[in-house]
Protein backbone atom coordinates (compact mmCIF):
# COMPACT_ATOMS: atom_id res chain seq x y z
CA UNK A 1 0.00 0.00 0.00
CA UNK A 2 1.40 3.58 -0.38
CA UNK A 3 0.01 7.28 -0.60
CA UNK A 4 0.22 9.56 -3.10
CA UNK A 5 0.09 13.15 -3.06
CA UNK A 6 -2.46 14.88 -5.12
CA UNK A 7 -1.25 17.25 -7.77
CA UNK A 8 -3.05 19.52 -9.92
CA UNK A 9 -2.70 17.49 -13.03
CA UNK A 10 -4.51 14.99 -10.84
CA UNK A 11 -7.87 16.53 -10.74
CA UNK A 12 -9.38 14.22 -12.95
CA UNK A 13 -8.43 11.32 -11.33
CA UNK A 14 -8.54 12.70 -7.71
CA UNK A 15 -12.01 13.68 -8.63
CA UNK A 16 -13.21 10.81 -10.02
CA UNK A 17 -11.77 8.40 -6.43
CA UNK A 18 -14.02 11.26 -4.25
CA UNK A 19 -17.15 10.89 -5.99
CA UNK A 20 -17.24 7.21 -6.12
CA UNK A 21 -15.77 6.53 -2.65
CA UNK A 22 -18.26 9.13 -1.40
CA UNK A 23 -20.85 8.26 -2.91
CA UNK A 24 -20.87 4.87 -2.32
CA UNK A 25 -20.50 5.19 1.40
CA UNK A 26 -22.80 7.97 1.94
CA UNK A 27 -25.62 7.99 -0.78
CA UNK A 28 -28.08 6.97 1.67
CA UNK A 29 -26.76 9.65 3.82
CA UNK A 30 -28.78 12.56 1.72
CA UNK A 31 -32.30 13.95 1.08
CA UNK A 32 -33.32 13.97 -2.22
CA UNK A 33 -30.96 15.78 -4.43
CA UNK A 34 -28.72 16.23 -1.78
CA UNK A 35 -25.67 14.32 -2.58
CA UNK A 36 -25.28 15.54 -6.24
CA UNK A 37 -25.58 19.24 -4.80
CA UNK A 38 -22.34 17.88 -2.59
CA UNK A 39 -20.71 16.30 -4.83
CA UNK A 40 -20.67 18.89 -6.78
CA UNK A 41 -19.66 21.40 -4.59
CA UNK A 42 -17.24 19.30 -2.74
CA UNK A 43 -15.12 17.95 -5.74
CA UNK A 44 -15.73 20.36 -8.65
CA UNK A 45 -12.83 21.02 -10.76
CA UNK A 46 -12.27 24.83 -9.70
CA UNK A 47 -12.71 23.68 -5.96
CA UNK A 48 -10.46 20.54 -6.20
CA UNK A 49 -7.97 23.16 -7.75
CA UNK A 50 -8.22 25.87 -4.76
CA UNK A 51 -7.89 22.95 -2.42
CA UNK A 52 -4.00 21.61 -4.34
CA UNK A 53 -2.53 25.25 -4.68
CA UNK A 54 -3.39 26.14 -1.19
CA UNK A 55 -0.27 24.74 1.11
CA UNK A 56 -2.44 24.19 3.95
CA UNK A 57 -4.84 21.68 2.46
CA UNK A 58 -3.37 18.02 0.98
CA UNK A 59 -5.17 15.08 -0.54
CA UNK A 60 -3.49 11.68 -1.12
CA UNK A 61 -4.39 9.24 -3.07
CA UNK A 62 -4.74 5.58 -1.53
CA UNK A 63 -3.18 2.82 -3.58
CA UNK A 64 -3.41 -1.04 -2.83
CA UNK A 65 -1.73 -3.47 -5.16
CA UNK A 66 -1.78 -0.77 -8.07
CA UNK A 67 -4.92 0.28 -7.73
CA UNK A 68 -6.39 3.65 -6.23
CA UNK A 69 -8.91 2.57 -3.40
CA UNK A 70 -9.82 5.66 -1.25
CA UNK A 71 -8.36 9.20 -0.98
CA UNK A 72 -7.79 11.46 2.42
CA UNK A 73 -8.16 15.48 2.92
CA UNK A 74 -5.98 16.97 5.48
CA UNK A 75 -6.08 20.02 7.03
CA UNK A 76 -2.51 20.87 8.23
CA UNK A 77 -3.20 24.71 9.72
CA UNK A 78 -6.14 23.49 12.06
CA UNK A 79 -7.21 23.51 15.52
CA UNK A 80 -10.23 23.22 17.68
CA UNK A 81 -10.90 26.30 19.19
CA UNK A 82 -8.43 26.95 21.75
CA UNK A 83 -8.40 23.51 23.62
CA UNK A 84 -6.16 21.85 20.71
CA UNK A 85 -3.69 23.99 18.64
CA UNK A 86 -0.84 22.85 16.58
CA UNK A 87 -3.07 20.01 15.15
CA UNK A 88 -3.49 18.51 11.81
CA UNK A 89 -7.41 17.74 11.00
CA UNK A 90 -8.17 14.91 9.01
CA UNK A 91 -10.93 16.37 7.05
CA UNK A 92 -11.93 13.52 5.22
CA UNK A 93 -10.69 9.64 4.29
CA UNK A 94 -12.90 7.19 2.01
CA UNK A 95 -12.03 3.86 0.88
CA UNK A 96 -14.38 2.11 -1.50
CA UNK A 97 -16.52 0.00 0.04
CA UNK A 98 -15.33 -3.20 -1.91
CA UNK A 99 -12.00 -2.85 -0.27
CA UNK A 100 -12.83 -2.15 3.82
CA UNK A 101 -12.21 -4.72 6.09
CA UNK A 102 -8.22 -5.14 4.10
CA UNK A 103 -6.76 -3.14 6.68
CA UNK A 104 -6.66 -0.06 4.06
CA UNK A 105 -7.85 2.37 7.02
CA UNK A 106 -5.82 1.86 9.63
CA UNK A 107 -2.36 1.40 7.44
CA UNK A 108 -3.67 4.78 6.02
CA UNK A 109 -4.21 6.62 9.61
CA UNK A 110 -0.77 5.21 10.82
CA UNK A 111 0.65 6.76 8.04
CA UNK A 112 -0.93 9.90 8.41
CA UNK A 113 -0.20 9.78 12.15
CA UNK A 114 3.72 9.16 11.77
CA UNK A 115 3.62 11.93 8.98
CA UNK A 116 2.25 14.72 11.48
CA UNK A 117 4.37 13.89 14.50
CA UNK A 118 7.47 13.83 11.82
CA UNK A 119 6.07 17.02 11.13
CA UNK A 120 5.89 18.41 14.05
CA UNK A 121 2.33 18.48 15.00
CA UNK A 122 0.90 17.79 18.48
CA UNK A 123 -2.56 16.13 17.79
CA UNK A 124 -4.97 14.80 14.86
CA UNK A 125 -7.76 14.64 15.25
CA UNK A 126 -11.47 14.23 13.33
CA UNK A 127 -14.65 14.12 13.21
CA UNK A 128 -17.43 11.00 12.64
CA UNK A 129 -20.98 11.20 12.54
CA UNK A 130 -21.85 10.13 15.94
CA UNK A 131 -24.04 7.22 14.88
CA UNK A 132 -21.45 5.56 13.08
CA UNK A 133 -20.76 3.19 15.56
CA UNK A 134 -18.08 0.91 13.77
CA UNK A 135 -16.04 4.17 12.73
CA UNK A 136 -16.13 5.05 16.45
CA UNK A 137 -14.77 2.03 17.31
CA UNK A 138 -12.26 2.11 15.15
CA UNK A 139 -10.77 5.17 15.74
CA UNK A 140 -10.57 4.14 19.16
CA UNK A 141 -8.74 0.71 18.10
CA UNK A 142 -5.90 3.76 16.86
CA UNK A 143 -6.03 5.28 19.59
CA UNK A 144 -8.09 8.62 18.84
CA UNK A 145 -10.24 9.87 22.42
CA UNK A 146 -13.61 11.44 22.39
CA UNK A 147 -13.22 15.31 22.36
CA UNK A 148 -16.15 17.03 21.99
CA UNK A 149 -19.58 17.10 19.97
CA UNK A 150 -20.74 19.38 16.91
CA UNK A 151 -22.90 19.74 14.10
CA UNK A 152 -22.90 18.98 10.59
CA UNK A 153 -23.97 21.85 8.93
CA UNK A 154 -24.71 20.72 5.44
CA UNK A 155 -28.07 21.22 3.63
CA UNK A 156 -29.61 18.54 2.73
CA UNK A 157 -28.29 16.00 4.65
CA UNK A 158 -30.14 14.14 6.83
CA UNK A 159 -31.08 15.50 10.12
CA UNK A 160 -30.96 12.55 12.24
CA UNK A 161 -27.22 12.11 10.79
CA UNK A 162 -25.97 15.77 11.32
CA UNK A 163 -24.91 14.64 15.15
CA UNK A 164 -21.00 14.71 15.11
CA UNK A 165 -18.06 13.44 17.67
CA UNK A 166 -14.81 15.21 17.40
CA UNK A 167 -12.06 13.03 18.15
CA UNK A 168 -8.29 13.45 18.80
CA UNK A 169 -5.32 11.43 19.44
CA UNK A 170 -2.14 13.12 21.02
CA UNK A 171 0.73 12.44 18.65
CA UNK A 172 4.19 11.21 19.85
CA UNK A 173 7.62 11.96 17.85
Amino acid sequence: MNLIEAQTKDIPELKEICINAYSKNFYDHWNEGGLEWYLDKEFNKKRLESDLTDKNTAYYFINHEFNTVGFIKINNNSAIGSTISNAVELEKIYVLPECKGMGVGKWTLQEIINKSAKDGKKNLFLSVIDTNVNAIAFYKKLGFQFHSKTTLDVPYFKEELKGMDRMVIELKE
